[in-house]
């Protein structure tokens, strides 16, 4: 068995709580045989309503995430499930050891491949909420993204601190990213979807990815909506 399928199939048993989290986030973790991996618990139950999110679930949308990110190889977001746990279901997300050395207020600004990368996938799931707090640099080098509950409205509602590329050209692998995107979401990748997200939350996420190829470059800041979430970590 591996730490996936030991997420996903032992015990779930919750240690802490993140008081800072307007939503219930729980520390938790799971043994299998001599091997303990910390996780992060979001119940549905301990979700607080949002008005522009008024359809589906907090959990589902970050799952629906992972999924993205998954199918597309990318591999910045942690590894993550729905599952049962104490306090019912809810997504749980395998725990990320940031490398402590890296100032994430400097960070977060410089022109690096794995925050492209991030800027781009934010694109595609209109994520309202990339703070500087929701990157997590590894001593391995790798940069995930964490905190995707807030995602995939169909209003163009992209709020990220992640603007060092508005208006610059896509790069040829960027574009076929968003092509393999695109044919996903008419076929398997939109049958994942459809469990977790409304039917125009997907066409939504399709005529975002048309518009992108259309233009051959990434976003730009829209005047109508806040372009940096706040506060920004």
């Amino acid at each position: 068995m591996n730490k996936h399928e030991a997420i996903t199939s032992n015990e779930l048993i919750v240690t802490g709580r993140l008081v800072d989290a307007s939503n219930a986030t729980l520390y938790a973790h799971v043994v299998h045989n001599d091997l303990e991996l910390t996780c992060i618990y979001k119940p549905i139950a301990g979700e607080r309503p949002l008005w522009d999110f008024d359809q589906g679930c907090l959990a589902h949308r970050e799952y629906a995430a992972y999924c993205v990110s998954n199918y597309l190889g990318l591999n910045l977001v942690p590894f993550t499930v729905l599952r049962d746990g104490p306090y019912g279901l809810g997504m749980v997300q395998e725990w990320i050891e940031i490398d402590q050395s890296i100032d994430l207020s400097a960070y977060f600004s410089q022109d690096r491949i794995e925050l492209r990368s991030m800027a781009l996938f934010d694109a595609i799931i209109n994520n309202t909420d990339r703070k500087i707090g929701h990157l997590l640099p590894t001593k391995g080098g790798r940069t995930y993204g964490c905190d995707h509950g807030v995602t995939f409205h169909e209003d163009d509602k992209l709020r990220t601190v992640l603007w060092q590329w508005a208006g610059e050209r896509l790069l040829p692998d960027e574009v076929e990213v968003l092509q393999k995107c695109r044919t996903g979401l008419l076929g398997q990748l939109g049958e994942t979807l459809k469990p977790l997200l409304t039917e125009s939350e997907i066409k939504a996420c399709i005529t975002r990815i048309d518009r992108m190829l259309k233009d051959e470059s990434f976003p730009e800041p829209s005047p109508n909506w806040p372009a940096v979430p706040w506060p920004a970590f």
